[in-house]
Formats: structure tokens, C-alpha cells, sequence
């Protein structure tokens, strides 16, 4: 493999956790906001997880690559919880990627709050009326999403979260959304204490760790997987 032919990564933004229960954190101290990564693959600029506001989002994109939010030709969001998306408007030119699960139970979600309007207030239904309208822009991820990047469920954290799979010539990387909630978390063992799925949510871990020597957390920093722990 050429190095022209090799898929690149760069991390935007380090994610946190508004409540980290392994820093011994009661409740909410912070604001939380996802890790974001720039994923190149030939003329593709896959961003995934546009989390920060746009403003902040775009000067962390310039700094980190010299270029701008019009750059990038693709949205990928490991899950549809808000905290991965709150730039979707300022990557209107992009295309808009998800995993197909993920996309059917939010959208399956919205319907039957929207099917009780009458028990949301105001602003409640109008922020359902805008999440569906979101909806109709996202597509399904296929399985490979561009030249050496895969789609790579992992339900448990959401009913359809879904990372990406980097194959690199020397290293597989895996951008593992909520699957991997934080570094400490994955040294731990343990799951996103909100998933919806534990059971589920700790089989994907178990994958993540099985092929992964490089691991993006959903609100962390990278993570080098010593391949001795398998």
C-alpha cells in the first residue's frame, strides 16, 4: 500500500464527560462535549462527531489542519444523542452519515414523542419537528464508507451506535463513539454507565479491544492497545 493510498486521522477536539463517576464525579460538573476526529481517505475529509458549537469547531479545524469547515465532504456521527452533533448546520455542504440502526430507532424515538404532542410543551414539539427534519438529510452508513474505512457497529451505548474502522498499514484504529467512553474507562473494563444496552454495550467493548491497536474514545483521547492484553 502506497502512502497515497493510506487513510489518515486527525483528532480536532479531546472530548470530555460532564460526569465522570471514575473521578468519583456525583453529578454534572462540566460541560460534555464528544470527541471530534478528521478521518482523510484519498479526496474524502470524513469528520466525525461535530461536537463543539460551530464557531469553536471551526477555529479547532484550522488550527489542527490548516482548512476550514467547507473542507469536508463528510459528516459521520457514531450516534445521534445531541452532544455528537452540534455543528450539523455549519457542514451543510457535507454528506451525512450514520448507522442505519441508529438512524431507525431515533427516528422511531421521535415519532412517538411527536404521536403525544400534546403532552410537549412548545418548544418540546418544535424541537421533535426540527430532529425529524434532521433526519432526512442523514443516509445509511454503508459498510465501507470510504477506501480503508469501515463501518464498525457496536450497539450498546445507543440502540445503534456504531465507530469506524481504520485499516492503516501498521496499525488498526478504531473511532469507537460512547462504545469506549474514555480511556479510563477502557483500562477499567467498564461501559458508559448510560448506556441503554449493558450487556450489549460490554460485548462491544470486548470487540473493540479484540481488534483495535488504536482507539479514539467518544470523550477522550486516543488510546494505544498494548496488544498483550489479548
Amino acid at each position: 500500500m502506497s502512502a497515497m493510498e493510506s487513510v489518515e486521522y486527525t483528532i480536532i477536539t479531546i472530548g470530555t464527560l460532564a460526569q465522570n463517576r471514575l473521578w468519583g464525579e456525583g453529578s454534572p460538573v462540566r460541560t460534555s462535549h464528544a470527541t471530534t476526529t478528521l478521518v482523510r481517505s484519498g479526496e474524502r475529509r470524513i469528520l466525525v462527531d461535530p461536537s463543539l458549537p460551530a464557531a469553536v469547531l471551526a477555529a479547532r479545524y484550522n488550527e489542527r489542519t490548516g482548512g476550514a469547515l467547507g473542507d469536508v465532504t463528510d459528516v459521520f456521527c457514531t450516534t445521534l444523542r445531541p452532544v455528537h452533533r452540534r455543528s450539523l448546520a455549519a457542514l451543510d455542504e457535507a454528506r451525512w452519515w450514520v448507522h442505519e440502526t441508529e438512524l431507525d430507532a431515533y427516528r422511531s424515538y421521535l415519532e412517538g414523542l411527536h404521536d403525544s404532542a400534546g403532552r410537549l410543551s412548545p418548544e418540546e414539539a418544535e424541537g421533535v419537528e426540527l430532529d425529524l427534519a434532521m433526519l432526512k438529510r442523514f443516509e445509511p452508513a454503508p459498510e465501507e464508507l470510504a477506501r480503508h474505512v469501515k463501518l464498525f457497529p457496536l450497539e450498546g451505548a445507543s440502540p445503534g451506535s456504531a465507530g469506524l474502522l481504520l485499516e492503516q498499514p501498521t496499525a488498526t484504529v478504531v473511532l469507537a463513539g460512547d462504545a469506549v467512553i474514555t480511556a479510563g474507562h477502557l483500562l477499567a473494563g467498564q461501559v458508559w454507565q448510560g448506556s441503554v444496552d449493558t450487556e450489549a454495550a460490554a460485548g462491544s467493548l470486548r470487540d473493540v479491544v479484540e481488534v483495535a491497536d488504536i482507539v479514539i474514545p467518544g470523550h477522550d483521547n486516543l488510546v494505544l492497545l498494548p496488544r498483550q492484553w489479548l
